[in-house]
């Protein structure tokens, strides 16, 4: 599908930063917002913007400040750690 979008010429600038392709200024910018509110999964963001593999898609989302390492993930992943490496309070003494 292709969307025209007209924006007047004086809020251009303040929109799209110079050089930049608008069309793809917008587009990005918009599914990042759809990302963020959790309306696109991280495959649906990578095929929207053409990215190749899925590590690709990481840049994009540091430029837009989204991290997706939650508390949750945080905990798995201690737990992971201590399946490999023994309880963390065994670690400390040694």
């Amino acid at each position: 599908m292709q969307v025209t979008v007209e924006i007047p010429d004086q809020f251009v600038p303040l929109i799209v930063p110079e050089g930049s392709d608008a069309g793809r200024k917008l587009l990005e910018d918009t599914v990042a917002a759809a990302y963020r509110e959790r309306r696109l999964t991280l495959e649906q963001v990578r095929q929207i913007l053409g990215f190749s593999t899925r590590m690709d898609v990481d840049p994009f989302l540091l430029h837009y400040a989204i991290c997706d390492y939650t508390v949750e993930n945080l905990k798995e992943d201690m737990a992971a750690l201590d399946d490999l490496l023994g309880p963390r309070n065994a670690r400390k003494t040694a």
